[in-house]
């Protein structure tokens, strides 16, 4: 929350550009590194082509993923789709051959950090599985703020080395549509909320005229609900704050997005799904001796006050439930959203996160409901 540490490094005059740079990445998520200013970028991390789509000319403004071709791009990629060019046999160029009315459409996530995908890797806390091959990922992890957007389910476009596969909807829609290739954007963010999300959709990169319309998913599945406050039920987003929240945000968005676009508001999770599966499990920490379980992590984070759900993840039944009243209340808020609000420039859906059907889904394949949680935090979605 505050920079104290970090300004007495800054202090040092040869680093204090390089602070003030890192600083503004931090509090608007947008690219550390890009040179034209378009919000796409060639390096990978601290917001770069990890979290949206590789820029295929960092030195030109109007070459990006997503745009809609110039001129049919006849003399250069303007999308970074990697289509461009004019076929020789017929002088037809190959994004009007391939591309002309096939719908293209961006991936935007709009989510906190189970949406950016958070994970930290249990070789880092297993003591049997440790060396010094284990922390190699270290410095990714780290300058992705420990997460991992580019195995995601929206906007995953790589295959995960963090268990399991990468199936995102992104892969979907550009298996059945390459004019999509690296049509993304991950704008999520650690704690983000319907709040702090107001802030956070300002980083998005849309182009109502010149850009192609997107499939914007918003998913804050849980932080409206869960904070590490003593008193947590009235630290929570009430029904009227989340709707003035989301039709803030739906506003804004009907302001930058190109027409045909699609939005889809996703509920809230019913958390009462970790502590039933995982509290009597061993923690990562605790696996070697068979000491430490995830109740006694919940329970320790919880003296500490930095749980990051002090109302699901507790042994008191009355609070958890309570919790995941008032998720369900937040949801509801988001169903009559669907259903009354129109906007011009997109349609709105409304899904409910289907957590215990995924579940269901992966005890036909033999798999354990445990095995859907991050092994470490004991919190968010894995890679499973």
């Amino acid at each position: 929350k505050s920079f104290t540490g970090f300004s007495s490094v800054c202090a040092f005059p040869l680093l204090a550009n390089l602070c003030e740079k890192i600083k503004y990445v931090i509090r608007n998520k947008l690219p550390f590194e890009d040179f034209d200013g378009d919000k796409f970028s060639t390096f990978p991390t601290l917001r770069g082509y990890h979290w949206r789509g590789r820029d295929c000319d960092d030195k030109n403004t109007s070459v990006y993923p997503g745009r809609r071709p110039d001129n049919w791009d006849e003399k250069s990629d303007s999308n970074c789709n990697g289509i461009w060019g004019i076929d020789p046999k017929d002088g037809i160029p190959y994004e009007e051959k391939f591309c002309k009315g096939a719908d293209s459409q961006g991936v935007v996530l709009l989510g906190d950090s189970a949406g950016a995908h958070f994970h930290i890797p249990p070789e880092w806390m297993t003591v049997t599985q440790m060396s010094a091959k284990s922390f190699a990922n270290l410095p990714m992890a780290f300058t992705n703020e420990l997460d991992w957007p580019q195995f995601s389910e929206i906007t995953g476009f790589l295959n995960s080395t963090i268990g399991g596969w990468t199936d995102s909807l992104y892969l979907r829609l550009r298996r059945r549509n390459r004019c999509n290739h690296r049509d993304l954007q991950n704008i999520s963010q650690n704690g983000g909320s319907s709040g702090n999300l107001l802030h956070l959709i300002k980083s998005l990169a849309r182009n109502k005229l010149l850009d192609n319309p997107a499939i914007v998913t918003y998913a804050t599945i849980g932080n409206d609900v869960c904070n590490g406050d003593r008193d947590t039920l009235a630290h929570m987003t009430t029904p009227k704050e989340m709707l003035s929240n989301v039709v803030q945000a739906l506003r804004y968005l009907d302001s930058h997005l190109p027409n045909g676009s699609h939005v889809i508001l996703t509920g809230l999770v019913d958390g009462r799904f970790l502590w039933d599966n995982l509290h009597d499990r061993y923690h990562p920490l605790g696996q070697l001796n068979r000491d430490i379980t995830y109740s006694q992590l919940y329970s320790f984070l919880d003296c500490l006050q930095v749980s990051p759900c002090s109302g699901w993840l507790t042994p008191n039944e009355t609070l958890r439930n309570l919790t995941s009243e008032r998720a369900l209340q937040l949801s509801n808020v988001l169903k009559e959203i669907a259903r009354s609000e129109k906007y011009a420039n997109f349609d709105v859906f409304y899904m409910d996160f289907p957590l215990r059907q995924t579940a269901e889904e992966w005890r036909k394949m033999g798999g354990e409901p445990w095995q859907l949680i991050e092994p470490v935090d004991g919190f968010h979605p894995s890679q499973v």
